[in-house]
């Protein structure tokens, strides 16, 4: 057996020395720019855009209030709970803010300034750098803070009812369209429905707005468009299914896509790279579990919504989501 040389000899006889140390980091190994998380924040900010647009066009100081105290909480939270793992922080990679824009648009409006701020807090503390900060956390943080105020707050949640800025009409004494038709049997008209003409959390109202924000994503590559196609498919099939077992008061397949906080949560949470499967296999099996959960919820339990607790639920399944869809490699 011959010895390897020190050196490679190439045909010019110009000694090349060979690297002293290689060094091999974990995947992935191809990067670009363009797949920034900067970048992938700026999109989310701009397709954001519509759904902040109707929201403060239609609830006005309501939602500026609500979003203004998570945006400022979430970015002051992030600083101080980083700071005091002792680690390095910075606020431009975009993510605190993404958190406390949706937690603002996924909260009532009418709600105590200490909600908001008690949800920021919690979102970002419990929700993300406990677990080790961006990349890191387990569940949606946004949800995280909304979950913990909707236990400790749930008077104060429910009662959500105030002026809209468009139509007049006072909606304190207003039930939102799911709490409407769980409670009362009303159907609110599909028109409402789609534009936001109706009473809720501000981001969560207009569907049109919803749709056409994620719809930018998901041509972004953003958001993996095979989460909200789950979710909107497996909504689809068992409200209409319910819609064969003859639905009441004419609530279809279409008000449960279009009501509540489902196209939101779609676009906007259930994607969330972090805590959303890897593969496309495992996030339409992702998108399929949260849409099934929300149905499930919406038809049996007494909370008339479900988006942000099957969102939890499916993050917590994340981890063997991808466990069941590893790729063979080749030749297996």
């Amino acid at each position: 057996m011959t010895e390897t040389p020190d050196f490679i000899e190439p045909i010019d006889n110009t000694p090349i020395e060979p690297p002293s140390l290689i060094q091999v980091g974990h995947s992935p190994h191809l990067s670009h720019a363009s797949c920034s998380t900067q970048r992938m924040m700026m999109d989310v900010l701009i397709a954001l855009i519509p759904v902040t647009g109707m929201a403060v066009y239609i609830f006005r100081l309501y939602a500026i209030k609500q979003i203004a105290i998570c945006l400022a909480v979430c970015l002051i939270a992030e600083a101080v709970f980083v700071k005091m793992r002792g680690r390095s922080f910075s606020l431009t990679d975009g993510s605190a803010a993404i958190t406390g824009i949706i937690l603002g648009l996924s909260l009532p409006g009418p709600a105590p300034w200490y909600v908001g701020v008690i949800a920021s807090v919690v979102a970002i503390g419990i929700g993300k750098v406990i677990f080790g900060g961006l990349g890191m956390n387990l569940f949606n943080p946004a949800m995280v803070g909304r979950a913990f105020v909707m236990i400790s707050f749930a008077g104060i949640m429910a009662a959500s009812g105030y002026e809209s800025a468009v139509s007049g009409i006072d909606a304190i004494t207003q039930a939102t369209p799911l709490n409407a038709f769980k409670q009362m049997g009303i159907s609110t008209p599909l028109k409402d429905l789609f534009f936001g003409f109706t009473n809720g959390s501000p981001g969560e109202t207009s569907a049109l707005a919803c749709l056409i924000g994620g719809i930018f994503l998901c041509i972004r590559r953003t958001a993996s468009w095979e989460i909200p196609a789950g979710i909107i498919g497996t909504v689809l099939v068992m409200g209409g299914l319910a819609d064969l077992t003859g639905s009441p008061s004419g609530w279809t397949a279409l008000h449960h896509l279009f009501s509540g906080s489902l196209l939101f949560g779609a676009f906007f949470i259930a994607t969330d790279p972090v805590t959303s499967p890897m593969t496309s296999k495992g996030k339409l099996i992702f998108g399929a579990g949260v849409g099934f959960f929300i149905m499930i919820l919406r038809f049996f339990s007494g909370y008339p919504e479900g988006v942000m607790f099957a969102v939890l639920l499916m993050n917590a399944v994340t981890p063997l989501i991808n466990n069941w869809t590893i790729p063979k490699a080749m030749g297996e």
